[in-house]
């Protein structure tokens, strides 16, 4: 049983950080308003749902790192728990993820990973073109090495999604379908009428800048573009593990799904909120998976959408005390999956006004300058 508590906390944002933040509290006996239009509809839908600080590791973002793989230790339990409190299925797959590379360039970008990790203490295994094919037959010839990164995790995004929005209701969060224009202590203004509380935590992502003056012009949008695709009958499956890494320079990642579907991704583009998906995009996506996975090109394509990533200047996200009864959680850039678990548990640690773990300290507002 939750221990009953008479603060009144608002979550603005309804992707998977806001909607994580809104069960937890609910969960620990809060009682939690949830404000979003359209929750799950945004950068969250989009996403390719990889769980992959060490695939991503690049140096400069070791704090990025660390928080990363601290996270990513959480999120078996978190997904068990996840699937407890909602009766449906997590989306959580647990085979690892393989960096690519197609030529010269590529290859020695995944040297540099490889040496930036082995300098850091974390360890990947090299593979040839052939051990990766033995690994994955649905690999092309382009594919001439690369790096297995078997702790990496990912995550069915949709799922985890329909997961969280039934684990918060059944929770007992009440949700707004309105859109927020301004949050100040106590208050939440909506188009006609104010929301009032004890707490709000901000998990808008992109759109956060907009919502108060501490976070105004340091969180960005970074438009990507994703494809969907599943599998016809004629043709070979898809990976087993996430496939990622350079193609002639461009990045690109293919992420499997259980019904014989994949995730092909993602372009990036600072662009503002131009959510349009372009010709050139589309085009560029197919182009670098077919390099790497031949056989793709008789798969069927369902969907082309784009998403706003919310991001900072350092690439770290943004949580903390915004002012007394304002916390932040959010601009976690291409980690909102990936994040999720240890941003919970900070925010629900500052709600109890405790202090987080160290590695949080990282992302505290106050990095940003302004108003804190």
């Amino acid at each position: 049983m939750s221990e009953e508590r008479t603060e009144h906390v608002v979550v603005v944002g309804g992707g998977v950080v806001g909607l994580s933040v809104a069960w937890r509290a609910a969960a620990s006996g809060y009682r939690v308003s949830l404000v979003d239009p359209a929750p799950a509809s945004g950068a969250s839908h989009v996403a390719g749902g990889m769980l992959a600080p060490l695939a991503e590791a690049w140096p400069g973002e070791e704090e990025l790192l660390e928080l990363g793989s601290a996270s990513l230790g959480r999120w078996p339990e978190f997904a068990e728990e996840l699937s407890q409190a909602s009766g449906s299925p997590s989306g959580l797959r647990t085979e690892g993820t393989l960096v690519i590379g197609v030529d010269g360039a590529d290859r020695e970008e995944l040297d540099n990973v490889a040496g930036h990790l082995a300098r850091l203490g974390r360890t990947v295994t090299r593979l040839t073109g052939r051990e990766l094919r033995k690994l994955e037959p649905a690999l092309g010839p382009s594919v001439r090495g690369g790096l297995e990164v078997p702790g990496d995790l990912a995550v069915d995004n949709r799922k985890a999604l329909v997961a969280l929005r039934a684990a918060a209701e059944a929770a007992g969060v009440e949700f707004v379908a309105e859109r927020a224009e301004q949050v100040r202590p106590g208050a939440v203004e909506l188009a006609g009428s104010t929301v009032s509380c004890d707490v709000v935590v901000i998990s808008a992502g992109a759109h956060s800048g907009s919502l108060h003056p501490a976070l105004a012009q340091k969180i960005r949008p970074v438009k990507g573009e994703i494809l969907r695709l599943r599998k016809r009958a004629t043709a070979l499956p898809p990976p087993t593990r996430t496939v990622r890494g350079p193609v002639h320079g461009r990045p690109c990642y293919l992420v499997p799904r259980d019904d014989g579907g994949v995730v092909l991704g993602a372009t990036q583009h600072e662009v503002g909120f131009d959510t349009e998906v372009t010709v050139a995009g589309v085009r560029d996506l197919l182009a670098d998976a077919e390099t790497v996975m031949p056989g793709i090109a008789e798969y069927t394509l369902l969907e082309a959408t784009a998403g706003l990533r919310p991001s900072t200047a350092d690439n770290l996200p943004v949580i903390g005390w915004l002012e007394p009864g304002v916390l932040a959680a959010t601009g976690h850039h291409r980690g909102g999956f990936l994040l999720t678990p240890i941003t919970a548990d900070a925010v629900l640690a500052l709600l109890r006004r405790e202090q987080p773990e160290a590695l949080i300290k990282a992302t505290d507002p106050s990095r940003l300058g302004g108003q804190q």
